[in-house]
Protein backbone atom coordinates (compact mmCIF):
# COMPACT_ATOMS: atom_id res chain seq x y z
CA UNK A 1 0.00 0.00 0.00
CA UNK A 2 2.79 2.40 0.91
CA UNK A 3 4.63 1.63 -2.35
CA UNK A 4 1.50 2.43 -4.36
CA UNK A 5 1.06 5.74 -2.53
CA UNK A 6 4.69 6.65 -3.17
CA UNK A 7 4.41 5.62 -6.81
CA UNK A 8 1.36 7.79 -7.46
CA UNK A 9 2.89 10.66 -5.51
CA UNK A 10 6.14 10.54 -7.51
CA UNK A 11 4.14 10.17 -10.71
CA UNK A 12 2.18 13.35 -9.99
CA UNK A 13 5.41 15.22 -9.28
CA UNK A 14 6.92 13.83 -12.49
CA UNK A 15 3.94 14.90 -14.61
CA UNK A 16 3.94 18.38 -13.03
CA UNK A 17 7.68 18.76 -13.64
CA UNK A 18 7.28 17.59 -17.25
CA UNK A 19 4.59 20.21 -17.78
CA UNK A 20 6.94 22.77 -16.27
CA UNK A 21 9.60 21.87 -18.85
CA UNK A 22 7.37 22.82 -21.77
CA UNK A 23 5.35 25.58 -20.08
CA UNK A 24 8.15 27.61 -18.49
CA UNK A 25 8.96 30.81 -20.34
CA UNK A 26 12.53 30.96 -19.07
CA UNK A 27 14.84 28.26 -20.52
CA UNK A 28 16.73 28.07 -17.22
CA UNK A 29 13.50 27.21 -15.43
CA UNK A 30 12.80 24.54 -18.07
CA UNK A 31 16.20 22.95 -17.44
CA UNK A 32 15.62 22.97 -13.67
CA UNK A 33 12.21 21.35 -14.18
CA UNK A 34 13.89 18.68 -16.30
CA UNK A 35 16.33 18.05 -13.44
CA UNK A 36 13.33 17.49 -11.17
CA UNK A 37 11.93 15.06 -13.75
CA UNK A 38 15.12 13.01 -13.70
CA UNK A 39 15.33 12.94 -9.91
CA UNK A 40 11.69 11.86 -9.60
CA UNK A 41 12.22 9.19 -12.27
CA UNK A 42 15.16 7.91 -10.26
CA UNK A 43 12.91 7.62 -7.20
CA UNK A 44 10.42 5.58 -9.25
CA UNK A 45 13.27 3.33 -10.43
CA UNK A 46 14.14 2.74 -6.77
CA UNK A 47 10.59 1.60 -6.14
CA UNK A 48 11.06 -0.97 -8.93
CA UNK A 49 14.28 -2.22 -7.27
CA UNK A 50 16.46 -0.94 -10.13
CA UNK A 51 19.02 0.78 -7.94
CA UNK A 52 21.75 0.94 -10.56
CA UNK A 53 19.52 2.71 -13.10
CA UNK A 54 18.41 5.19 -10.45
CA UNK A 55 21.98 6.02 -9.46
CA UNK A 56 23.09 6.33 -13.09
CA UNK A 57 20.12 8.57 -13.86
CA UNK A 58 21.10 10.94 -11.06
CA UNK A 59 24.86 10.88 -11.56
CA UNK A 60 25.02 10.93 -15.36
CA UNK A 61 21.96 12.90 -16.42
CA UNK A 62 21.46 15.24 -13.47
CA UNK A 63 25.10 15.54 -12.50
CA UNK A 64 26.62 15.86 -15.97
CA UNK A 65 24.23 16.24 -18.88
CA UNK A 66 21.75 18.60 -17.24
CA UNK A 67 24.50 20.74 -15.74
CA UNK A 68 25.95 20.96 -19.25
CA UNK A 69 22.56 22.00 -20.62
CA UNK A 70 22.20 24.59 -17.87
CA UNK A 71 25.60 26.13 -18.60
CA UNK A 72 24.92 26.13 -22.34
CA UNK A 73 21.58 27.92 -21.85
CA UNK A 74 23.18 30.47 -19.54
CA UNK A 75 26.26 31.07 -21.72
CA UNK A 76 24.60 31.36 -25.13
CA UNK A 77 22.73 34.53 -24.11
CA UNK A 78 19.53 33.43 -25.90
CA UNK A 79 17.02 36.08 -26.90
CA UNK A 80 13.97 35.00 -24.89
CA UNK A 81 11.57 37.35 -26.65
CA UNK A 82 12.44 35.85 -30.03
CA UNK A 83 11.86 32.34 -28.70
CA UNK A 84 8.47 33.27 -27.28
CA UNK A 85 7.45 34.81 -30.59
CA UNK A 86 7.88 31.51 -32.47
CA UNK A 87 6.29 29.36 -29.79
CA UNK A 88 2.85 29.23 -31.42
CA UNK A 89 4.34 28.23 -34.76
CA UNK A 90 4.98 24.68 -33.50
CA UNK A 91 1.90 24.39 -31.29
CA UNK A 92 0.25 21.92 -33.68
CA UNK A 93 3.15 19.50 -33.30
CA UNK A 94 2.86 19.73 -29.53
CA UNK A 95 -0.86 18.99 -29.62
CA UNK A 96 -0.31 15.96 -31.86
CA UNK A 97 2.39 14.64 -29.52
CA UNK A 98 0.16 15.19 -26.49
CA UNK A 99 -2.72 13.37 -28.20
CA UNK A 100 -0.49 10.38 -29.02
CA UNK A 101 0.75 10.20 -25.42
CA UNK A 102 -2.81 10.37 -24.06
CA UNK A 103 -3.92 7.57 -26.40
CA UNK A 104 -0.99 5.41 -25.28
CA UNK A 105 -1.73 5.99 -21.59
CA UNK A 106 -5.42 5.22 -22.04
CA UNK A 107 -4.49 2.08 -23.98
CA UNK A 108 -2.22 0.86 -21.17
CA UNK A 109 -4.81 1.59 -18.47
CA UNK A 110 -7.60 -0.20 -20.37
CA UNK A 111 -5.39 -3.07 -21.56
CA UNK A 112 -7.13 -5.51 -19.25
CA UNK A 113 -10.50 -4.77 -20.85
CA UNK A 114 -9.01 -5.36 -24.29
CA UNK A 115 -8.08 -8.94 -23.40
CA UNK A 116 -4.43 -8.44 -22.45
CA UNK A 117 -3.38 -10.33 -19.33
CA UNK A 118 -1.70 -7.82 -17.06
CA UNK A 119 -2.15 -9.76 -13.83
CA UNK A 120 1.20 -11.47 -14.04
CA UNK A 121 4.11 -9.55 -12.67
CA UNK A 122 7.79 -9.89 -13.41
CA UNK A 123 9.45 -13.18 -12.58
CA UNK A 124 11.12 -13.10 -9.15
CA UNK A 125 14.89 -12.86 -9.28
CA UNK A 126 17.27 -14.94 -7.15
CA UNK A 127 18.74 -13.41 -4.03
CA UNK A 128 22.28 -13.27 -5.43
CA UNK A 129 21.21 -11.52 -8.66
CA UNK A 130 22.91 -8.19 -9.35
CA UNK A 131 21.41 -5.92 -11.98
CA UNK A 132 24.59 -3.83 -11.85
CA UNK A 133 26.68 -6.81 -12.94
CA UNK A 134 24.18 -7.77 -15.66
CA UNK A 135 24.01 -4.24 -17.07
CA UNK A 136 27.78 -3.87 -16.94
CA UNK A 137 28.25 -7.16 -18.80
CA UNK A 138 25.83 -6.14 -21.56
CA UNK A 139 27.09 -2.56 -21.74
CA UNK A 140 30.77 -3.41 -22.11
CA UNK A 141 30.37 -6.41 -24.41
CA UNK A 142 27.45 -6.03 -26.84
CA UNK A 143 27.01 -2.24 -26.70
CA UNK A 144 30.57 -1.06 -26.08
CA UNK A 145 30.76 0.82 -29.40
CA UNK A 146 27.47 2.60 -28.74
CA UNK A 147 28.74 3.50 -25.27
CA UNK A 148 31.96 4.97 -26.68
CA UNK A 149 29.99 6.81 -29.38
CA UNK A 150 27.77 8.41 -26.73
CA UNK A 151 30.88 9.62 -24.90
CA UNK A 152 32.27 11.14 -28.10
CA UNK A 153 28.95 12.89 -28.78
CA UNK A 154 29.00 14.44 -25.33
CA UNK A 155 32.57 15.62 -25.88
CA UNK A 156 31.64 17.18 -29.22
CA UNK A 157 28.64 18.88 -27.57
CA UNK A 158 30.87 20.43 -24.91
CA UNK A 159 33.36 21.70 -27.49
CA UNK A 160 30.56 23.08 -29.68
CA UNK A 161 28.96 24.89 -26.72
CA UNK A 162 32.26 26.54 -25.80
CA UNK A 163 32.91 27.46 -29.44
CA UNK A 164 29.48 29.08 -29.85
CA UNK A 165 29.92 30.99 -26.61
CA UNK A 166 33.36 32.34 -27.48
CA UNK A 167 32.40 33.28 -31.04
CA UNK A 168 29.57 35.59 -30.02
CA UNK A 169 31.26 37.33 -27.08
CA UNK A 170 32.08 40.99 -27.65
CA UNK A 171 35.71 42.05 -27.16
CA UNK A 172 37.06 38.51 -27.11
CA UNK A 173 40.80 38.08 -27.71
CA UNK A 174 41.31 35.13 -30.05
CA UNK A 175 44.68 33.40 -30.29
CA UNK A 176 46.20 32.46 -33.63
CA UNK A 177 47.63 28.98 -33.16
CA UNK A 178 49.49 28.84 -36.51
CA UNK A 179 51.15 32.17 -35.78
CA UNK A 180 52.22 30.99 -32.34
CA UNK A 181 53.72 27.78 -33.72
CA UNK A 182 55.64 29.49 -36.53
CA UNK A 183 57.18 32.17 -34.34
CA UNK A 184 60.99 32.60 -34.33
CA UNK A 185 63.23 33.39 -31.37
CA UNK A 186 64.17 36.70 -32.95
CA UNK A 187 60.56 37.76 -32.92
CA UNK A 188 60.31 37.26 -29.18
CA UNK A 189 63.63 38.57 -27.87
CA UNK A 190 65.48 41.63 -29.15
CA UNK A 191 69.08 42.27 -28.08
CA UNK A 192 69.97 45.93 -27.84
CA UNK A 193 73.56 47.14 -27.53
CA UNK A 194 74.11 50.42 -25.80
CA UNK A 195 77.23 52.05 -24.37
CA UNK A 196 77.87 51.70 -20.68
CA UNK A 197 77.17 54.75 -18.66
CA UNK A 198 79.13 55.88 -15.65
CA UNK A 199 77.22 56.78 -12.57
CA UNK A 200 77.69 60.45 -11.67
Amino acid sequence: MLIQILFYGFSLVLVAAALGVIAARNPVHSVLSLVLCFVTSAAIWLLFEAEFLAVVLVLVYVGAVMVLFLFVVMMLNVDFEQLRGGFTRYAWLGWITAAVVIVEIVGVVTAKRLGVDVSRGAAPLPADYSNTEALGHVLYTEYVYAFELAGMLLLVAIVAAITLTMRRRVGLKVQNVSRQVSVKPGDRVRLVKMPAEKRQ
